[in-house]
């Protein structure tokens, strides 16, 4: 299967004029495609348009959401991981449970308790 892991950054607009970038999650998502995105980076994911119609979370202020004018606030979860269809985001504090659910749908296996 492939897939796309998107950590997050101190300040991911810099990589929001990176349309290669953008058409390459694209392309990845229209393929059907994991995209997995923690922290900041579901930014990227709500910017290149796949969050559309998609249940997400996002380690951003909801002000900083609403000012950044690409974010379906309507769809949006205080949940820490969340995962609807192919794409899984998670607030950056849930990265345990975001890699968990990340090695699951990548089918491998593993021993969740590792950490």
């Amino acid at each position: 299967m492939d897939s796309l892991l998107l950590p997050g950054c101190m300040d991911i607009s810099t990589l929001q004029l990176e349309e290669s970038l953008l058409d390459f999650i694209r392309h990845l998502s229209a393929k059907g495609g994991l995209l997995a995105s923690i922290s900041s980076s579901p930014y990227l994911l709500a910017k290149a348009g796949v969050l559309q119609n998609k249940k997400y979370t996002v380690g951003l202020p909801l002000d900083g959401m609403k000012q950044l004018g690409c974010f379906e606030l309507h769809n949006y979860s205080d949940e820490l991981v969340v995962q609807d269809g192919n794409i899984i985001t998670a607030k950056g504090r849930g990265f345990i449970p975001f890699g968990i659910c990340f090695g699951h749908a990548l089918k491998l296996k593993f021993d969740e308790n590792w950490y």
